[in-house]
């Protein structure tokens, strides 16, 4: 497994300090590079990031602020050259937190404990079982059986991930969309946008490249998405 990664830093040498040791790293991949936290949010709405180094002080917007904007942040680990943030910085659940100038020791050390991260939580995803029409899932020490049929949607929380379901509170659990996505069937369930995943049966307006589940409750289409879901409108639209 490869970990995508989108280096943040408004400092051209730092960046591609960066850049350099994550390709020299064997498990991470270089998904973008970006100088600021504004061009940031433009390849997080089109691009898959697992896990960001993003560091603190930038103008405009820093990278604290901009990790807690995120309504579904990939994991982070943050970069800067003044440590009075750390403890900031742990509060926003970050995986470490490593100090400016950078060596590649520290680097890959930090990289290490994010890697064992994503194997823990790939692990996590192996507890998920389906089989004919329901799925076992992980919650707070529990095996909960889930029928497909009664799943409206699953959504990306952190490093969480929440199925709502229908008229019952939604179960939370310890997997990243991307895992529970391999294992729902394809022609009754789609990721319409990173953070959500929607049961197709259960599509029944759209409107403004949004899909209305009831007055209060609107899920976007993003962008890299919207050719399949179209092709999925199209199958089933009766001119």
């Amino acid at each position: 497994m490869k970990i995508k990664c989108l280096a943040i830093d408004d400092e051209p040498l730092a960046l591609q300090q960066i850049k350099a040791y994550i390709e020299k790293t064997p498990f991470l991949e270089v998904v973008a590079l970006c100088q600021s936290a504004f061009e940031a949010v433009d390849i997080l709405a089109t691009k898959e990031v697992d896990l960001m180094f993003v560091d603190i002080n930038m103008p405009d917007l820093n990278g604290m602020d901009f990790v807690k904007s995120l309504t579904a942040a990939p994991q982070v680990i943050f970069t800067t050259a003044y440590s009075e943030y750390a403890l900031e910085g742990f509060k926003v659940d970050a995986l470490d937190y490593i100090l400016k100038p950078i060596s590649y020791e520290v680097f890959l050390k930090a990289a290490t404990k994010a890697k064992n991260w994503f194997e823990l939580n790939q692990r996590q995803a192996e507890t998920i079982e389906t089989n004919q029409g329901c799925l076992f899932v992980k919650s707070e020490y529990r095996l909960i059986r889930v029928q497909l049929a009664d799943i409206r949607y699953i959504e990306s929380a952190n490093e969480y991930i929440q199925i709502h379901i229908i008229n019952q509170k939604p179960i939370s659990t310890l997997l990243r969309l991307k895992n529970i996505e391999e294992q729902l069937p394809k022609n009754k369930f789609m990721r319409v946008h990173r953070s959500f995943i929607v049961n197709l049966d259960h599509v029944n307006v759209i409107e403004r490249n949004r899909i209305v589940f009831d007055q209060k409750l609107f899920i976007p289409i993003g962008e890299q998405y919207k050719e399949a879901f179209q092709a999925f409108i199209d199958r089933t639209f009766l001119a």
